[in-house]
């Protein structure tokens, strides 16, 4: 018997698809099929997938053409595999002719021709691509421009600034420039904001009214009532209103939540987050207004701790040290929160520096995330006995910045108001800000 396998991804399973099956499967006489695993892909950079495991394995099995299915998770796999399965033919699309040579050595490698003028990627495009329009002044659009060229999904088509001087990048690539909210919410679908908190709510509001999906920065708005307000009327219009901290969505970062969840380092008494930049006054532009420590570092370093704490704090008290230089925003804020069981504190800075680490500290052991830990792709797992030390690493592409555009048009597509952050967390954020305004106007 001829034992042929063959891997993909299969997302939106097409003709192509079935006609790689099939001259597979008249190579020999049992054919394995690998569907690759979400997390293989994201390690991959394959982040544009739009259906589950679950769903891709099924369409796999619809076709009738695998005898078995197996999944792919992780490199060097296919060597397994094939020692594991007694295979003799390796086939695979002829888009990746050579590249798969070195298993010569353990089977026969056939490189199959595909079927032209359709793929995934292509049918993604056609039927899902969300038209986004930026909104802000800040030199890190370009970035964010850049960004959305990997997700076939979107599509950044306008910009809306009152400086276009550090955005010429965003303006000469996009079909639409203008310093007119409203002439721009009406050439686009959905909106992503970069602007400074304290116009996030008139910005997130105009756009909900007008009917388009808001992605924005953290802090969304800085007083619990506006956020109410918000949410009802996304709510009530069928819109995606979401929180962008890019960090959620590294996934260095989504499995160390995991791992603390299920109890690796005991049960978790401290969580210590710092995130400072001596750089963020000069980012923004000179028309643009200053950012202070806690509006432009407070939402991401208050992330691990809601997300792992939970936001039923007892007590929070606050140190800020100001900067008279620059209207006296914060240049430092230290913030201490006391839970039942528990304490957690986070560091900011645009004017003071210090390390950029995140530590969780448990009653089995602590988790170390090394500077700048916000841009997570390696933590290590650290217990009282070297020896049982655990190193993590994980692929990260783009700052989050592309996986965090992926789930923003995934949740436009599916409707779906479930966010890798939760509300209970964006609210608790939105709670830390409207407190952290009124202590430093006690204050001052």
């Amino acid at each position: 018997m001829t034992i042929v396998i063959t891997y993909g991804t299969y997302d939106l399973l097409h003709y192509g698809h079935i006609r790689l099956l099939e001259r597979a499967k008249a190579l020999g006489d049992y054919l394995i099929v690998g569907v690759t695993a979400d997390d293989f892909d994201r390690q991959r950079g394959k982040i544009n997938v739009q259906q589950t495991l679950e769903e891709r394995v099924a369409a796999v099995e619809a076709t009738g053409l695998a005898d078995k299915v197996i999944i792919e998770e992780y490199e060097g796999q296919k060597i397994d595999d094939i020692k594991r399965y007694g295979v003799d033919i390796f086939a695979v699309g002829s888009d990746w002719t050579g590249y798969f040579d070195y298993l010569k050595e353990y089977c026969k490698v056939v490189y199959l021709p595909r079927t032209d003028g359709i793929s995934s990627s292509s049918i993604r495009s056609r039927q899902h691509s969300v038209r986004i329009g930026m909104v802000g002044y800040s030199a890190f659009l370009n970035k964010v421009y850049n960004e959305s060229q990997f997700v076939n999904a979107v599509d950044v088509t306008a910009l809306c600034s009152s400086d276009f001087e550090k955005l010429e990048h965003v303006r000469e690539n996009v079909s639409f420039s203008t310093d007119d909210y409203s002439q721009l919410l009406e050439k686009v679908d959905a909106v992503y904001i970069h602007s400074h908190p304290d116009l996030h709510a008139q910005e997130i509001r105009q756009a909900l009214d007008a009917g388009k999906h808001v992605l924005c920065e953290s802090p969304l708005v800085m007083d619990r009532k506006q956020y109410g307000e918000l949410v009802d009327l996304a709510h009530q219009r069928n819109l995606i209103l979401m929180e962008a901290i890019r960090t959620a969505y590294m996934l260095a970062y989504s499995r160390l939540l995991l791992m603390v969840k299920s109890g690796k380092i005991g049960r978790v008494v401290s969580v210590d987050a710092t995130c400072t930049s001596l750089s963020m006054y000069e980012n923004y532009g000179v028309h643009s207004r200053k950012w202070g420590s806690m509006e432009d570092w407070g939402p991401t370093a208050l992330l691990p701790v809601f997300q792992i704490l939970g936001t039923d704090y007892t007590d929070v008290d606050f140190f800020t040290l100001k900067d008279p230089a620059n209207n006296g925003i914060d240049a430092f804020t230290k913030v201490n929160f006391t839970y039942p069981k528990a304490t957690a504190t986070i560091k900011v800075g645009t004017g003071v520096k210090s390390e950029g680490e995140l530590i969780i500290s448990g009653t089995k052991g602590y988790v170390y995330v090394p500077a700048p830990w916000w841009k997570t792709d390696y933590f290590e797992v650290r217990y009282e006995h070297p020896e049982d030390n655990r190193r993590q690493f994980y692929q990260l592409e783009g700052d989050g910045i592309r996986y965090e555009l992926v789930e923003f048009a995934h949740a436009i597509q599916k409707g779906n108001g479930e966010f890798y952050i939760s509300r209970d967390v964006t609210k608790a954020i939105v709670d830390v800000m409207e407190r952290f305004q009124s202590n430093v106007s006690m204050t001052e």
